[in-house]
C-alpha cells in the first residue's frame, strides 16, 4: 500500500469514527441537541470511505466550493455552533482533504467564532484528520507530477492554501534539482511534438512562455528549450 492510500484509510476510520461519535452524543450536525436519523452505509468509494476518492482535478486538492447543507454558525448558541462547525469541517474534508488554514477560512465565512473554529480544528487535528504536514507533501507530489510545476510555483500554491512556511519547506524538499530538469524536459518534449514543423523561434518563444508559466526559472529553462529544439527532426542536420 502506498503512503497516499495508507493515509486516506487512516483519515476514512478517523472520519467515521468522530461522525459514529457526533451521533452518540446526539450532535450531529444540521440538529443540533437532537439525536439523528440512522444513516446509510458510505459505499466504496465515497466521502466517508475513502477521502481521497473525491480529491479535485489537481491530484487530490479540491476547491473550497460552497455546500448548501452548511448551515449558519454563528447564530447558533455555544453547543449548538460547536456541533454545526464539526458539521462543516466534515463535509469540507468529505470532498477533498484540506489545510488547518482553509477550513478556518470556511468556518470564519460561517460566521463561526474563533476561539470555537479553533477548539474544533485542534480535535480534528488530534485524531488525524487534518495534518497541514502531509496535506503539503501531497499537493506537492500531485502538482508536481500532474502539472509539472516548478518549485517556485509549488510555494506559491502552499502560501496560498494558508501553509507555515517551516512545513512548505520541508514539503519542497522533496523535489530536487534533478527533478525538476527532468520534469521540464518532459514538459518541453510533450509542447514539441504539437509544434512539428514550426520556426525555431516561434518554438523557443512558446517553449519559454510554457515553462515561465509552470515557475521554472531561466537557469532551468533555457538548456531545456536549446536541448528540446535542437533534438527536433526539422533542425537536424544533413
Amino acid at each position: 500500500m502506498s503512503g497516499d492510500d495508507d493515509r486516506a484509510g487512516r483519515l476514512a476510520r478517523a472520519a467515521a469514527a468522530l461522525t459514529e461519535a457526533e451521533k452518540v452524543a446526539g450532535l450531529r450536525p444540521g440538529t443540533p441537541g437532537r439525536p439523528a436519523p440512522p444513516e446509510p452505509a458510505a459505499p466504496p468509494g465515497s466521502a466517508t470511505s475513502d477521502v481521497a476518492d473525491h480529491a479535485g482535478p489537481e491530484g487530490g486538492v479540491g476547491p473550497e466550493r460552497p455546500d448548501a447543507a452548511d448551515g449558519a454558525v454563528g447564530s447558533a448558541s455555544p453547543a449548538e455552533a460547536e456541533a454545526l462547525a464539526r458539521g462543516v469541517v466534515l463535509r469540507q474534508l468529505s470532498m477533498a482533504p484540506r489545510s488547518r488554514a482553509q477550513l478556518e477560512r470556511k468556518l470564519r465565512l460561517k460566521g463561526c467564532d474563533d476561539a470555537v473554529a479553533a477548539r474544533v480544528l485542534d480535535r480534528f487535528a488530534a485524531v488525524g484528520l487534518i495534518d497541514d504536514e502531509a496535506y503539503a507533501e501531497m499537493l506537492v507530489r500531485s502538482k508536481q507530477s500532474d502539472r509539472g510545476l516548478a518549485r517556485t510555483a509549488l510555494a506559491h500554491e502552499l502560501r496560498k492554501q494558508g501553509i507555515d512556511r517551516e512545513i512548505a519547506s520541508g514539503a519542497l524538499s522533496q523535489v530536487g534539482a534533478g527533478d525538476e530538469r527532468a520534469r521540464a524536459e518532459e514538459l518541453a518534449a510533450k509542447k514539441m511534438r504539437t509544434m512539428h514543423g514550426l520556426d525555431r523561434e516561434v518554438q523557443t518563444r512558446r517553449l519559454a512562455g510554457m515553462l515561465a508559466r509552470k515557475g521554472y526559472s531561466g537557469e532551468v529553462a533555457w538548456p531545456v528549450i536549446r536541448d528540446a529544439i535542437d533534438a527536433a527532426a526539422e533542425h537536424q542536420r544533413d
